[in-house]
């Protein structure tokens, strides 16, 4: 028989097979030798308390032997000589929209502006050694999107339990660690993604898909309120009635053609601050209660938010034993990110510490209509290259410091490559952003005792927190408002936030192209 339990453990139990074991003998008064295999469903980490919880659910094979699952991809069929839909975009969205739509008998043609994976790495190297800045492939242009190589996390709040699992199946599928089909944050590793993703490109080139690199989209072909297809920037024109928009929240071009065409977009309210960097022992010690953490658990994250003058101030993609990284997509800006390998195992932690902003807070730039939020987002990002020498060199300030309105006579070792330069960021950030996580810095010590050092680095701006547009879409063809065959999809068009949402929205809109051209 098969039992299913509900188990709470300390970190080396649960690490161990052989305690495993033992304790659900002792504990369910199963003998030692009808046990024939543990199987783990689901794992998560309790550090609420001073002694951590691992927390796990699992089936336990009593006198029945256990045969691990295979998990494998569709069947897919070749779609060489079938129907053609164009996506615009190569990141998650585009990726998993692709794969339905072969899956569902269509032929996706992808349009990417940046390179493959292995060719993007020289362009990274440009931007952290050199500073110099490729408009089409950075951290978040090129192969696999800006998940590739800016951590991989694949948490999602969404509800839709089923549509997750599939996403995670397809990704073991590829090639991913079963793991992150159990962990309650799954997360893959910037390390572990490029050969992933060279696999699902495999997979769609193999069964008749079209992939072009170095495409960038310049136009779309719109004739009355039918989508043609669209131009590039080369002059060549793909011609489709259906186009899958999967370009992610920084395709600022895409965002300013659709507005200069007259296609609807709407201002999206975004949230902004800075990136923070701890040393990663000081997050543990907080988080696990500790001095030194213990061998059976994991680096600690952290998920902090607060509520400061009606606006909330919280923690956003936080990345233990981490690395910052410049994210910015064109000349004269800075952007900061970050990302971990799959065993995080730097010896640094960071999190972007942003601020809940609303549509009022654009009104300085209402000229710009539904574009308000992204020129906002701009004029934050060219400030702090102005302020950070007009370099990918970083403007940044110790954490106390930060909070004291108190220049840093000198900065600690930071992770952020290109490097970094002290300066006052109140001289950087809005008013009401620097007051809000001044506040907000202040609470979250009062949560984490320690947080607030000044051996804790703040750089400036994290500020691509989503995407500053919405594309609107009828939520029952998934169709652009007014265009047909225009389907807004991801991140970019305002409707995911990861890795996760992105495939899984990505997958809706293939399959509403497949129900509609059915």
């Amino acid at each position: 028989m098969i039992k299913e339990y509900q188990l709470r453990f300390d970190p080396e139990t649960a690490a161990k097979p052989e305690l495993l074991e033992s304790y659900i003998s002792q504990q369910k008064n199963i003998p030692m030798d009808e046990i024939n295999h543990i199987e783990i469903l689901k794992r998560s980490i309790d550090a609420r308390q001073k002694d951590v919880i691992i927390n796990l659910k699992v089936n336990v094979y009593i006198g029945e032997e256990y045969r691990e699952e295979p998990i494998s991809l569709p069947d897919y069929p070749h779609v060489g000589s079938e129907e053609e839909v164009i996506i615009v975009g190569m990141g998650p969205a585009g990726l998993f929209a692709a794969l339905k739509l072969i899956e569902l008998g269509k032929k996706p043609i992808i349009l990417e502006r940046g390179k493959d994976v292995k060719e993007r790495i020289q362009d990274l190297k440009g931007i952290n050694v050199k500073h110099i800045v490729n408009e089409d492939s950075n951290y978040c242009f090129g192969e696999g999107g800006a998940g590739t190589y800016s951590d991989g996390k694949l948490y999602t709040r969404s509800k839709k339990r089923g549509d997750v699992d599939r996403i995670l199946r397809l990704l073991v599928g590829f090639g991913a660690v079963r793991d992150i089909m159990v962990d309650a944050h799954p997360h893959i590793g910037t390390n572990k993604l490029p050969p992933i993703i060279e696999k699902m490109r495999e997979c769609i080139l193999d069964h008749g898909g079209e992939i072009h690199f170095n495409t960038r989209v310049t136009d779309f072909i719109i004739e009355g309120d039918q989508m043609k297809g669209v131009k590039t920037l080369s002059g060549d024109i793909f011609k489709a009635g259906q186009v899958i928009l999967a370009t992610g929240h920084s395709a600022r071009d895409i965002f300013e053609l659709l507005h200069r065409k007259g296609v609807e977009i709407e201002l999206k309210p975004l949230a902004i601050g800075v990136r923070i960097e701890h040393q990663q022992s000081l997050i543990d010690s907080i988080q696990y209660s500790c001095d030194v953490r213990s061998d059976y658990l994991p680096p600690s994250p952290y998920s902090i938010a607060k509520q400061v003058d009606d606006r909330g101030v919280y923690s956003f993609c936080m990345c233990p034993g981490g690395v910052i990284a410049p994210c910015a997509t064109k000349p004269g800006e800075i952007v900061t990110n970050g990302w971990s390998s799959s065993r995080r195992a730097r010896a640094t932690a960071n999190s972007g510490i942003v601020v809940e902003l609303r549509e009022e807070d654009f009104e300085p730039f209402a000229e710009h209509g539904s574009l308000a939020a992204m020129e906002f987002q701009k004029s934050i990002e060219q400030r702090a290259w102005e302020m950070g020498g007009k370099t990918q060199t970083a403007p940044a300030q110790r954490l106390v410091d930060f909070v004291d309105g108190k220049l840093s006579a000198d900065l600690p070792n930071t992770s952020y490559a290109p490097g970094i330069k002290s300066v006052e960021l109140s001289e950087v950030l809005p008013d009401f952003i620097h007051n809000a996580l001044v506040l907000g810095f202040n609470k979250f010590d009062q949560s984490m005792k320690g947080y607030l050092t000044n051996e804790a680095v703040v750089h400036a701006p994290e500020s691509r927190t989503s995407s500053p547009v919405r594309i609107p879409r009828d939520w029952k063809t998934f169709q652009h408002v007014r265009v047909k065959g225009l389907y807004p999809c991801g991140e970019g068009a305002g409707y995911a936030g990861g890795i996760i949402s992105a495939a899984m929205d990505g997958e809706k809109c293939a399959l509403a192209c497949v129900e509609r051209s059915d």
